[in-house]
């Protein structure tokens, strides 16, 4: 059981199509219920969105915590995952985008560097491989001159046999992890700035949704009072006449 459950969250992080559905099902359904809430004035469908929106807050929180004091935890998963994203390269199209918009974006090659495409089934480099892309890399790892207006995707073929010094000339051969970091590093105040203009943002959301419940309590409050009183000169008015008659005989 430990290991399916495993297997899925394994799947959920490295299948970005699957992890961007999840997302936004779960986007959608926090944001249904306050609008729908807000809307309709419905305490129930607030207080539920105002509870969805602390536990986001807080595990985004904690994540943050974790990730700081488990830095080196953190940094092994990532490389795992990332590994095996290499592996599945071919096997999934939206996986295979993924890895391609990141070696491109980045100008980076593999996880370490470019041999790590070795542990890819097609790309690896061995006597018994028959895939026509062995001891190659992929074409996102090449790189293209601004002026060429033919692009070879062939650039990448046979790289792996190539040493360093060699290889750098047609590909990335710094790997993507390394490039990841440095990039995170030198854009900490940008990371930190939008991660807590997010959390601020969601604070600013848990006040209005709470605001907008004590409104409703008020307002629910006050028609309720005034629906008492309503009812108690409403009685007055009919106890009184008949006490008056009965004064007057």
């Amino acid at each position: 059981k430990v290991a399916k459950e495993k297997d899925v969250v394994d799947t959920l992080a490295v299948d970005p199509a699957l992890l961007l559905i999840v997302v936004g099902s779960l986007t959608f359904l926090v944001t249904f219920l306050g609008c729908f809430g807000a809307l309709r004035n419905s305490t129930c469908l607030l207080k539920m969105f105002l509870v969805i929106l602390l536990v986001v807050f807080l595990l985004q929180v904690a994540a943050g915590v974790v990730g700081y004091v488990f830095t080196d935890m953190v940094m092994d998963r990532t490389e795992k995952l990332m590994r095996e994203a290499v592996y599945r390269y071919r096997e999934d199209q939206d996986l295979e985008n993924a890895i391609d918009f990141i070696q491109k974006k980045f100008q980076c090659c593999g996880i370490e560097s470019y041999k790590d495409w070795s542990h890819n089934i097609y790309f690896q480099c061995s006597d018994t491989n028959p895939s026509l892309e062995a001891c190659g890399v992929p074409f996102s790892c090449c790189i293209h001159m601004r002026n060429q207006t033919v692009l070879n995707t062939m650039c990448g073929y046979g790289m792996q046999q190539r040493e360093k010094d060699a290889a750098r000339k047609s590909i990335f051969t710094i790997g993507c992890f390394d490039k990841i970091i440095w990039w995170a590093k030198n854009n900490l105040l940008l990371v930190a700035g939008l991660t807590a203009g997010l959390l601020l943002l969601e604070v600013c959301m848990m006040t209005l949704a709470g605001a907008q419940i004590s409104w409703i309590k008020n307002v629910e409050r006050r028609e309720k009072e005034k629906e008492t009183r309503s009812k108690s000169e409403l009685r007055e008015r009919r106890w009184f006449p008949a006490f008056a008659d009965f004064n007057d005989e």
